[in-house]
């Protein structure tokens, strides 16, 4: 009779670091923006702050192969594409400036983003920008979206 290896067999066990991902979350982020994200969850569901903590920081983040640089462009953008989720990619604006980004490379995320997210959105993500980064003035004001 043949031996059939199960599913759990055949793959990579995921990585998932609790201790890893709250050390490098106080890389990544600063107090002000670890206080507005996670703590306010805990009171409403119980241990999905950590869960996002140890799956995101202490596992996803945890491969090889994007510098956390690239992750950033790559979340700014997905955050911008989903429009909505102001606060996560104001967290992240400023993520991307703890990990070498500079303004105007934030800035051009946005830019680039416009053709393919849509004009109301590229703007929605600069008016972010805008009130986090130092010296870029106020945002485009609302209804300017074209």
């Amino acid at each position: 009779m043949e031996q059939r290896e199960t599913l759990a067999g055949r793959l990579r066990p995921a990585v998932l670091d609790r201790e890893a991902g709250y050390a490098l979350l106080a890389v990544l982020q600063d107090e002000a923006t670890q206080g507005e994200a996670l703590p306010g969850l805990e009171a409403h569901a119980p241990g999905f702050a950590d869960w996002i903590v140890t799956a995101l920081f202490g596992g996803l983040y945890q491969r090889e192969g994007l510098s956390p640089r690239d992750r950033q462009v790559a979340t700014l953008a997905a955050l911008t594409a989903l429009g909505g989720v102001e606060p996560q990619l104001t967290g992240h604006v400023r993520t991307a400036l703890r990990v070498g980004m500079t303004p105007r490379e934030i800035v051009e995320v946005f830019v680039h983003l416009a053709p393919y997210v849509g004009v109301p959105k590229a703007l929605a993500g600069l008016r972010v920008a805008s009130a986090v980064l130092p010296g870029t003035g106020p945002g485009p004001a609302e209804g300017t979206e074209g």
